[in-house]
């Protein structure tokens, strides 16, 4: 069994800043969690940020430099800082981890980023 906790989202103004983190808990041998994604209402999920192994970062075309995911190793967990937040950044923001020996692949329960005056 794998849980993986997301925290840290909540509402926000316009231009303002909020950071994510999600940790894994259970069966985490080899598990790597790596990714954000979102998903508004009456839309598709889609990917905000991704981190590889080696740090390397990309990011959805939508992001624009205002965001950042950050790793760390020791914990197996990861951040999103985002900054500058638009009312179109609303979501529900999901971390997802997949496993190094298998197809296996996990999501968060998700965590609400709401972006409004």
């Amino acid at each position: 069994q794998v849980q993986l906790v997301e925290s840290g989202g909540g509402l926000v103004q316009p231009g303002g800043s909020l950071r994510l983190s999600c940790a894994p808990s259970g069966s985490i041998f080899s598990l790597r969690v790596r990714a954000w994604y979102r998903q508004a209402p009456g839309k598709r999920r889609e990917l905000v940020a991704h981190i590889s192994d080696y740090g390397t970062a990309m990011y959805g075309d939508f992001v624009k430099g205002r965001f950042t995911i950050s790793k760390d190793n020791a914990k197996n967990t990861i951040y999103l800082q985002m900054n500058s937040l638009k009312p179109d950044d609303t979501a529900v923001y999901y971390c997802n981890a997949r496993r190094t020996d298998s197809p296996d692949e996990y999501w968060g329960q998700g965590t609400q980023v709401t972006v409004s005056s």
